[in-house]
């Protein structure tokens, strides 16, 4: 496959290789870390063939929410407008002139509501994976290496050098390792992932600390996932 990299035009490194114990571990803790900061900013980048879709917001990795505005080329220009989802459940409010940032408290009307799908929506799937990306404890990190996580090289994301690590197989998907990329700083923080889905020709990019992180609030007449 080839590498799909977002960067500053330098890097580094001869991967893929194993892991070593430091980078095992940081792997192993960078989900617990969003988890850790409750939310994190994102800007999560949908290819398409028919044209593409941006979502860019905020993920509470507490509560399991997601909020942004989202804009779309191409065909998919009708996607425009506001989005809150959870693993479960999208709320959309379509919009002919859709903000740059999503305001901090959700309108109180215009929203419609639809269960997120588990296939078939590279979207749908995109914003699961995002929710995804934050966890209330640490992988084991002797098991990555073992199901197939590698050090792929080094990359300059906003200024900053950071490891690519190429994620183990699902544990219900052999031959999956290396679907998912991580750029993860010296501390353990995820700075941006890639990820390969279905049978999109591009990968799905979610870039972290893109803009301020605003903290998510319930759309109006929505109760608080906990």
């Amino acid at each position: 496959m080839t590498a799909f990299l977002i960067a500053d035009g330098e890097s580094g490194g001869d991967g893929p290789r194993s892991l070593t114990t430091d980078e095992a571990n940081r792997l192993a803790i960078t989900r617990f870390r969003n988890y850790q900061a409750q939310g994190r900013a994102v800007t999560i980048t949908v290819p398409g063939t028919a044209g593409g879709v941006t979502v860019t917001g905020s993920v509470d990795y507490r509560r399991k929410v997601g909020y942004g505005v989202v804009h779309g080329s191409g065909r998919s220009e009708s996607s425009d407008g506001l989005i809150q989802w959870t693993p479960t459940s999208v709320r959309v409010r379509p919009m002919t002139d859709a903000p740059a940032h999503a305001p901090a408290s959700p309108p109180r009307s215009g929203w419609y509501d639809r269960p997120l799908l588990s296939s078939g929506s590279a979207l749908d799937t995109s914003l699961s994976i995002a929710l995804g990306l934050g966890g209330d404890r640490p992988d084991n990190a002797e098991l990555l290496p073992q199901n197939g996580a590698a050090w792929w090289g080094r990359e300059r994301v906003d200024g900053r050098w950071v490891d690519v690590m190429a994620g183990p197989s699902s544990p219900d998907r052999s031959g999956t390792a290396g679907n998912v990329r991580y750029w993860i700083g010296s501390d353990g923080t995820m700075y941006r992932v890639r990820v390969s889905v279905g049978s999109q020709p591009e990968p799905v990019v979610i870039d972290f600390d893109t803009h301020t992180y605003v903290p998510v609030e319930p759309v109006p007449g929505t109760t608080p996932a906990r």
